[in-house]
């Protein structure tokens, strides 16, 4: 019985010492995500990216960081301004966290003929926790509606 007793009183010790681990917030997440993009900063932008991340849009498929990082990234910065998301869904672990919604863009002339234009449509943005505890953005998937010309 006394084994038992300081078995028990080991345990309690212990659990009370570790603390529980926050969750994360993956509004805040997003929105340095978006503030950097709309800050025009894609090696900011770069860095939440995971190595194996995912990027999903219609029929395109970007796959790696690299991949990702030049092909969406640094080709579409300086084509689209003013990114703003409307949160439908969203949920935390403690290794995943995702938001999904909607999304609108200001889609920027890339000659001077082009006029300036509206992108709306769906977006997905999931995260999942490194092995060093850190947060990488791993799969992202926008699916856009025609471009639509601003007013």
């Amino acid at each position: 019985m006394k084994r038992y007793v300081y078995i028990l009183f080991f345990a309690a010790i212990f659990t009370s010492c570790t603390q529980p681990e926050e969750a994360v917030n993956v509004q805040s997440l997003n929105q340095e995500f978006i503030g950097a993009w709309n800050s025009n900063d894609p090696e900011k932008v770069i860095s939440y990216l995971a190595d194996d991340v995912q990027f999903i849009q219609g029929e395109t498929h970007f796959n790696g960081k690299t991949e990702v990082a030049n092909r969406w990234v640094k080709d579409t910065y300086g084509t689209i301004a003013d990114l703003k998301t409307n949160v439908v869904s969203s949920g935390v672990d403690d290794e995943i966290a995702y938001e999904a919604g909607t999304f609108s863009v200001d889609v920027l002339p890339t000659g001077q003929e082009q006029l300036r234009g509206i992108g709306e449509g769906n977006f997905m943005l999931l995260w999942k926790k490194t092995a060093e505890g850190d947060w990488k953005l791993s799969y992202a998937q926008l699916e856009g509606l025609p471009v639509q010309v601003k007013n």
